[in-house]
């Protein structure tokens, strides 16, 4: 998972610009993305699979974006099929990107992905400023 500035996935690759930051500005108008690459295991090929992409706050509660009022929560199902000839064995690319205009309070936050339950990635990140 990799904070950036733009992502975008076209026919599974993903393409980003201003990748791997940690910081931005509080109380001013963002524009984010999220680039997401998972691998699923063989075993775990052609069959849907659960995904909830979440924003929380440093104590662990829902991120809310104060200008809207909502929470960034996103939830679907992926379903990686494999390709004739794959190796057995070999895990699968699912890629996701994910874009959002924000405004954040002064803190510290991060996105969580949940698979089937499990969490499996996070990516940190704090608003500075006053």
């Amino acid at each position: 998972m990799l904070l950036c500035d733009y992502a975008e996935e076209v026919n599974g690759k993903l393409y980003i610009a201003g990748g791997g930051w940690s910081r931005l500005g509080a109380n001013q108008p963002q524009l984010m993305a999220l680039a997401i690459r998972m691998l699923i295991p063989w075993d775990q090929a052609n069959r849907p699979h659960n995904v909830v992409i979440e924003l929380m706050t440093e104590d662990g509660d829902p991120a809310t974006d104060e200008n809207a009022g909502m929470t960034f929560k996103v939830e679907g199902k992926i379903e990686v099929g494999r390709p004739p000839g794959l190796r057995p064995g070999t895990a699968l690319d699912s890629a996701l990107a994910f874009r959002l205009p924000a405004q954040f309070l002064p803190g510290a936050y991060r996105f969580e992905l949940t698979v089937d339950g499990s969490q499996v990635a996070s990516c940190s990140f704090e608003a500075i400023g006053e």
